[in-house]
């Protein structure tokens, strides 16, 4: 469940409602092209736009177009108690483990974040990943709390937003972390930029946003870092140079994943929520053209 590559797919929807035949599109895409795992409502999957009841049909849809591949839901929230409630729905569906991030709008301590997780973990009955996002919540995991937290019972993996460029300094980064948290829990990497990096670097596996859409380009990078072959993953990485820059433009994935998803037919557009909007003009006339040059699938 916590090795190789985790595939993150949208959730196509608009002001009407979620597109389920094509979430359920991209859920079998993405079993097919044989991700080693699928998440469900991460941020790409826009769960923090969704309803409670939107997000318990989204896992079950997850679960039955997964045929087997294990499904990792989001379950983050503002609130501890609607957190255990996500969890519960999403445990019902079926998910093989749950990703909580710790919510906020006020911004929460180290105290406080450790404690949404002793009440999560102490609540469940499938395994719990941490979901290290500063970028949306705003909160920064020290290594320390992590090294808490991994003691928890049913903690079993950690997705930290990226690792050094270079590869050394990558390396120092996991050990550090590593040192910390005990054998049975993962270090994954995110952020795709530095997924060949990561995965080179020691993380056991990718949480990856461009896995939720181009599996098959995922797939060639993670497969090279697994067998060791870190010049090859990192040279497949750096032809994507070009979608990292629009990820950068954008500020993030979502608006170039949900143009991208259109551009190759899998979600009608609109597909992601307002008052986002997918790329468009000569950003999009360029997606369209990577898509086609780099072979991307």
């Amino acid at each position: 469940m916590f090795s190789g590559l985790s595939g993150f797919p949208i959730t196509p929807m608009n002001e009407a409602g979620i597109d389920e035949a094509a979430y359920a599109g991209l859920v079998q895409r993405l079993a097919a092209a044989g991700v080693d795992s699928i998440g469900a409502l991460g941020s790409t999957g826009v769960y923090a736009y969704l309803s409670r009841e939107e997000r318990a049909r989204v896992a079950r849809l997850a679960v039955d177009a997964a045929g087997g591949v294990p499904v990792m839901a989001g379950i983050g929230a503002l609130r501890t108690r609607d957190v255990l409630d996500l969890a519960e729905d999403a445990q019902r569906a079926g998910v093989g483990a749950l990703l909580l991030a710790p919510v906020s709008y006020h911004s929460l301590n180290a105290a406080e974040v450790y404690c949404l997780f002793e009440t999560v973990a102490r609540n469940v009955s499938v395994p719990l990943c941490v979901y290290d996002n500063p970028g949306t919540t705003r909160f920064d995991f020290s290594d320390e709390l992590h090294g808490r937290i991994a003691q928890l019972p049913n903690i079993r993996s950690i997705k930290i937003p990226g690792v050094p460029a270079q590869p050394a300094a990558a390396a120092e980064r996991v050990a550090r972390l590593r040192a910390l948290v005990p054998a049975h829990v993962s270090i994954g990497v995110s952020g795709d930029k530095f997924g060949a990096t990561g995965m080179s670097a020691g993380c056991e596996v990718w949480y990856s946003v461009i896995g939720g859409i181009f599996p098959k380009t995922t797939l060639a990078i993670t497969r090279a870092a697994q067998a060791g072959n870190a010049a090859e993953a990192a040279r497949l990485s750096e032809r994507l140079a070009p979608l990292w820059e629009l990820f950068g433009k954008y500020n993030g994935s979502l608006r170039v994943i949900g143009a991208a998803a259109n551009l190759m037919g899998l979600a009608q557009q609109p597909c992601i929520p307002l008052p986002l909007h997918a790329i468009e003009g000569a950003d999009r006339e360029h997606l369209a053209r990577l898509i086609d040059t780099l072979e991307l699938a």
